[in-house]
């Protein structure tokens, strides 16, 4: 159980971070399987702001890990499962948008 109360689920050997997480991606490989989305993918990461160093002191790139990505109708789709918005996911989702302005983002959960 993590901090939130979600409860980690195992489906295909993949572990998802909640039930309801992992219940998205079983519709969604149904949706695969029917045809109306393809190239589902897992976790797929968006670059922020690159590395840099300041002063002597190296700073990690950010990111922003989403959920799922697939396409549907010809246009690339990320989605997210959000049981509990963080200020920290506010503040990425905004970084996001802004750097990748064209992004079709849809929040689950």
């Amino acid at each position: 159980m993590n901090k939130y109360n979600a409860k980690p689920i195992v489906i295909d050997g993949i572990r998802f971070d909640s039930t309801g997480e992992g219940r998205r991606y079983s519709e969604l490989k149904l949706l695969l399987k029917a045809g109306i989305i393809s190239k589902l993918e897992l976790q797929p990461v968006y670059l922020l702001q690159e590395a840099f160093t300041h002063k002597g002191k190296k700073h990690r790139a950010i990111n922003y890990k989403a959920d799922f990505r697939y396409i549907e109708n010809g246009e690339i789709i990320t989605e997210d499962f959000k049981g509990f918005k963080t200020n920290t996911y506010k503040l990425k989702k905004k970084l996001l948008l802004c750097k990748y302005p064209n992004i079709t983002l849809i929040e689950t959960g």
